[in-house]
């Protein structure tokens, strides 16, 4: 008797020849835009000269925070009204422009926010803004 052999089931197999030709595609394409052979957004220019030219400062804000029981922070580290001033005035650089940002809860009383705002003025700071949010 004669035995003849099964064939055999053919297995699944993952192709990865594909999977690399997109990777390559992706690498060549970043590459590319690396390199600015296709053009990024907007328009390429060349900016004119001027004697006059300054540099921009870059600007740090300190957000100053009223709580509802009369805490006062500033980026979220507490302080008296009396150093209010001091504190922003130490996070000036030479290169950069600090702004000052009121943040509020709702239920803060008008006399605490006057009483900041008046110690800022004192301290220097003739603008600041007042943080809200949208209806």
């Amino acid at each position: 008797m004669r035995h003849w052999e099964q064939a055999k089931k053919p297995r699944a197999r993952i192709e990865i020849i594909p999977m690399i030709d997109v990777m390559m595609f992706l690498l060549v394409f970043f590459v590319l835009i690396s390199i600015n052979v296709i053009p990024a957004l907007g328009v390429k220019t060349t900016l004119p000269t001027s004697s006059q030219v300054q540099d921009l400062k870059t600007v740090i804000n300190a957000i100053v925070t009223l709580g509802k029981d009369g805490e006062l922070q500033v980026n979220g580290k507490e302080t008296s009204l009396a150093q209010l001033p001091a504190v922003i005035h130490s996070m000036e650089r030479p290169d950069s422009k600090v702004t000052v940002i009121v943040n509020g809860d709702k239920t803060v009383e008008m006399q605490r926010l006057l009483e900041v705002m008046d110690a800022l003025k004192e301290g220097g700071f003739d603008g600041f803004s007042i943080a809200a949010k949208k209806k």
